[in-house]
């Protein structure tokens, strides 16, 4: 097929914000994974398939398959969308307890 250009998994960016290798990333509208640590204005691959053990809001239990969206102020993975203020990142992909610091997330097909 002559139009095809990749899968989609990983992408190529220019970090607009300093970003840690495994942690969430905010590129435009979509929520993906950082594949290295970047400062602002260098190349970042992210990534945008697969599970990823990420930090949560402690006090929130997520049950699987719970939506799940990326705080960018707080730098959680949070059950609260915000009126729309917290991006989609995608579903628990296993039961998370409240407390507990972690989870993990199956990213949302973008």
């Amino acid at each position: 097929m002559k139009n095809f250009r990749s899968t989609g998994a990983t992408m190529t960016v220019i970090a607009l914000v300093a970003a840690v290798s495994g942690s969430p990333v905010l590129v435009g509208e979509l929520v993906g994974i950082a594949g290295h640590n970047a400062e602002v204005g260098d190349e970042l691959v992210v990534h945008f398939v697969g599970e990823y053990d990420v930090n949560k809001v402690s006090a929130q239990a997520w049950a699987f398959g719970a939506l799940l969206y990326w705080d960018a102020a707080a730098g959680l993975v949070t059950t609260a969308a915000a009126a729309g203020a917290n991006k989609q990142i995608g579903h628990a992909a296993a039961v998370a307890a409240n407390p507990s610091a972690t989870g993990v997330v199956r990213l949302a097909a973008a």
